[in-house]
């Protein structure tokens, strides 16, 4: 009876601890200030937390009078629930009181999801002078020191030591913790350090499972990303590093809230309370370090085909038209689809091997990825042609990639694609020369003498016939009008195309500036990864440009853009800047450990966009 006693207590006991980790979490936004208390001139700092999602947008300012609130940017943290793994989101804030007084910081709205969630009030008490009280859980991390290896470990995998430069290489990062210690928190989560390689957006690791490592048990994590060199040579790659907030036990302490001596138990069962998991802890932030590698990188060969974009791996590909049927002057969308493993940041849409008698618009992309971590999936060009004369087919297109496996390039091609464009400037038909009149017989009658009397001029007929048909249904009266008919038929022809072109122009202009707009409005929310990112900038000022001077958008670069707008020379650098940047980073891919672009840098480039008239 006083074993069976004891094991209640014990569960009882874990359900008391763990009772709130036993709860699902649901979508849900949070708000908190590092300290209710300050003094003038006394930075304090509010954090906003959005839990459960990835789809969130803060407020951009926070107006109270009396305290100067600015934002700091975000993080991105992880934290742990019975090894159950959720990400969330924190946006940052400093606060600045300018005179004393009590504060209340009104609810604010963060978009969730499309949805509208307000945070709770908050106040604050500011002093005139004096040291205010702070709450910081940073004021936590002056702990005794201790041995991170006790924690867990971090191993970092590489399936190969040798690559290309481009080529994506899978990554996968364990991350254990011994089950006694309890994890609060995984911070940013696993960063890889290092130079001269870039590395794929970090999924969620998902679950935890247990696993028994030389007599210790651990709940192990797995984290997958894919990491491609830039530059020849051999390159560290690592440590992968992960810096989690834990428990740590206070030595010698006992938990107050535990009974010297529950059910009148014996010894062995109060040393149970002793134990690091229910014992008086603190909270410390720790760093966890893998063994770094090295990987020995080969330059790409030379001579590469001309369209070659910098896609290294393995790739297939096929393409259609629709419409199959069209007239001269009408678009057709041609879809490529490029599906495969490798470095799909890289792959750009494949070129038209014959561009003669079509005109060709810059292609749109979207990428559909198979895997966590984005290298192998399809991605889908759509290029909109339009037909400048009749036509049987669409011409091949080409694309080039480089095979790690072969050691070298490959050039898809598709096969010619066959559509029916009608249509064009009409021939008009060949006219006929009449025929000339026939000659008079060379040798004339000879008349010798011509009689003088009345007879003569009754029975002489005249060389020409005459008739007495009315004008207009005489032969000579409309055969003038032939000409002129013609040349009316032709200028209403004419007046048709042009009018259909006029359309189609005012219909690519409407598409331009709807893409601008749609361009723009993303700009200022400042989503996507960096490469996302400048690539849509710079792409709303070509289309910018080419809307101001009627010119192709994908011929406009840094200084054409420069010179349509006549900017000064520091708007002319900061165009140049965009642009380079945007080159680097479709080529390059994202850096390592960057999500966003820094709100200051998205300040920078849209007031850019916006300040661009012609």
């Amino acid at each position: 009876m006083k074993q069976t006693g004891q094991a209640l207590a014990i569960g009882a006991l874990i359900l008391f601890f763990f009772s709130d980790g036993l709860r699902a979490d649901a979508p849900n936004v949070t708000a908190v200030l590092t300290s209710s208390e300050a003094a003038v001139g006394q930075m304090v700092e509010l954090q906003i937390k959005v839990s459960g999602t990835r789809s969130a947008t803060p407020p951009q300012e926070i107006n109270v009078d009396g305290l100067e609130i600015h934002s700091t940017g975000e993080t991105r943290s992880f934290e742990m629930h019975n090894f159950d793994v959720r990400s969330s989101v924190i946006f940052n804030y400093t606060i600045l009181p300018m005179r004393a007084g009590r504060f209340k910081i009104p609810p604010q709205v963060v978009q969730v999801d499309g949805k509208s969630v307000r945070t709770p009030e908050l106040a604050l008490n500011v002093s005139g002078s004096g040291n205010a009280g702070s709450n910081s859980p940073r004021s936590n991390r002056a702990n005794p020191n201790v041995d991170p290896k006790q924690f867990g470990f971090v191993e970092m995998i590489l399936p190969k030591t040798s690559a290309y430069v481009g080529e994506m290489i899978p990554v996968e990062i364990r991350v254990g913790f011994n089950v006694r210690v309890r994890v609060e928190s995984l911070n940013a989560g696993v960063n890889i350090t290092g130079q001269g390689f870039t590395t794929q957006k970090m999924p969620d690791p998902g679950g935890a499972r247990t696993e028994t490592i030389n007599g210790n048990t651990y709940q192990v994590l797995t984290f997958k990303t894919a990491i491609a060199a830039a530059r020849a040579g051999k390159i560290d790659i690592g440590p992968a590093e992960i810096t989690p907030i834990v428990r740590i036990s206070q030595a010698g302490a006992r938990n107050p809230r535990m009974p010297r001596d529950l059910f009148d138990m014996n010894d062995a069962f109060d040393n149970f309370f002793n134990d690091p998991m229910f014992a008086p802890s603190i909270r410390k932030e720790i760093t966890l370090r893998s063994e770094p590698a090295t990987l020995d990188v080969k330059p790409l060969p030379p001579n590469a085909p001309p369209n070659f974009s910098g896609a290294v791996g393995t790739f297939t590909m096929k393409a259609d038209a629709k419409p199959k049927t069209a007239a001269v002057g009408d678009p057709m969308t041609v879809t490529a689809e490029i599906s495969g493993r490798g470095s799909f940041d890289r792959v750009n849409a494949p070129s038209i091997e014959d561009e003669r008698g079509w005109h060709k618009y810059p292609p749109s992309a979207k990428f559909k990825q198979d895997d966590d971590v984005g290298i192998s999936g399809t991605k889908t060009f759509e290029t909109v042609l339009t037909p400048n004369e009749q036509k049987s087919n669409v011409p091949r297109l080409a694309f080039s990639y480089f095979d790690p496996l072969k050691e070298n390039y490959v050039t898809l091609r598709s096969d010619p694609i066959p559509v029916k464009v009608e249509g064009g400037a009409s021939t008009a038909p060949a006219i006929a020369s009449a025929p000339s009149a026939t000659a008079a017989p060379s040798t004339a009658k000879a008349v010798t003498s011509k009689p003088a009397d009345i007879l003569y001029q009754l029975t002489e007929r005249p060389a020409h016939s005459q008739t007495f048909a009315p004008l207009f249904a005489r032969p000579v009266l409309w055969l003038p009008q032939i000409v002129p008919l013609l040349a009316l038929v032709g200028f209403v022809v004419w007046k048709i195309r042009a009018t259909r072109f006029d359309n189609s122009a005012a219909q690519r202009r409407a598409a331009m500036q709807a893409e601008m707009t749609a361009l723009q409005r993303k700009l200022r929310q400042g989503r996507g990864t960096p490469d996302q990112y400048f690539a849509e900038a710079s792409r709303a000022v070509q289309l910018k440009a080419a809307l101001a001077k009627n010119i192709n958008p994908s011929a406009v670069n840094a200084e054409t853009a420069a010179t349509v707008f006549n900017v000064d020379q520091t708007a002319r650098e900061r165009l140049r800047q965009l642009f380079e940047r945007s080159d680097e980073l479709r080529y390059s891919g994202n850096q390592n450990g960057n999500e966003t672009v820094a709100r200051e840098t998205q300040r920078e480039i849209v007031d850019l966009i916006e300040s661009l008239h012609a």
